[in-house]
């Protein structure tokens, strides 16, 4: 009898240093956390986005369209940056030179925004300073330049320039657009036909722009 009390107490204090433990175990980090304030392991890169920072991954899956918009616009959006310091050289209008810097701006990060997507889906990105637009399939040449208009803009100066500059980026731009519906009827890609939308959006913006501005070129 005594022997079983015995036993008793002995499993029964076992028990309560287990509980113990266990509860001390307990306010603990979480395993989640625990790992997210760990250091990394020495060759090891972590990678945390900020809120809002764009990717130049495409979440999601994509298609034919997909990848013929981005291959696509990318050179198209090549040409608009190349025009645009052109007009920072070369034109007087200050407004147009303003706009050009905006072109420019938003332009250039969209173009590795692309190129970052064509990488993550296996294809090749488009090589810059060619005016081949095949790559597009339907969307056609999308206003872009020819070879001989570039080399006609790149010879004019003065208003002259500033006109023509505001004629062919009219063009230009009503391509992308024309572009951009192609990709938001046919694409798959969230991300591509999000892209899509705000380049019909600020595009079109700048369409009106360059036409109120076109009559004030004078001289």
């Amino acid at each position: 009898m005594n022997r079983t009390i015995r036993h008793a107490a002995i499993t029964a204090a076992g028990t309560l240093t287990a509980i113990a433990l266990t509860a001390c175990g307990s306010t603990s980090t979480p395993a989640g956390t625990a790992d997210q304030n760990r250091p990394a392991a020495a060759g090891t890169t972590v990678t945390t986005p900020s809120a809002g920072a764009s990717t130049d991954t495409a979440s999601g899956e994509q298609n034919a369209a997909d990848v013929a918009f981005a291959a696509g616009m990318v050179p198209h959006h090549q040409q608009a940056v190349t025009m645009s310091q052109m007009a920072q050289k070369q034109a007087t209008s200050p407004k147009v030179k303003a706009l050009a810097a905006d072109i420019q701006a938003a332009q250039g990060p969209e173009i590795q925004t692309m190129t970052g997507w064509l990488t993550a889906w296996g294809q090749p990105a488009p090589t810059s300073g060619g005016h081949d637009m095949s790559q597009m399939g339907g969307a056609g040449m999308g206003g872009m330049m020819t070879d001989e208009q570039m080399q006609q803009l790149s010879a004019a100066s003065g208003t002259a320039f500033d006109r023509m500059w505001l004629q062919l980026m009219i063009a230009h731009h009503q391509g992308a657009v024309e572009m951009s519906n192609v990709e938001l009827s046919g694409g798959k890609n969230a991300d591509a036909k999000k892209l899509a939308q705000e380049i019909i959006d600020a595009q079109k913006r700048e369409i009106t722009v360059m036409q109120q501005l076109l009559p004030t070129i004078t001289g």
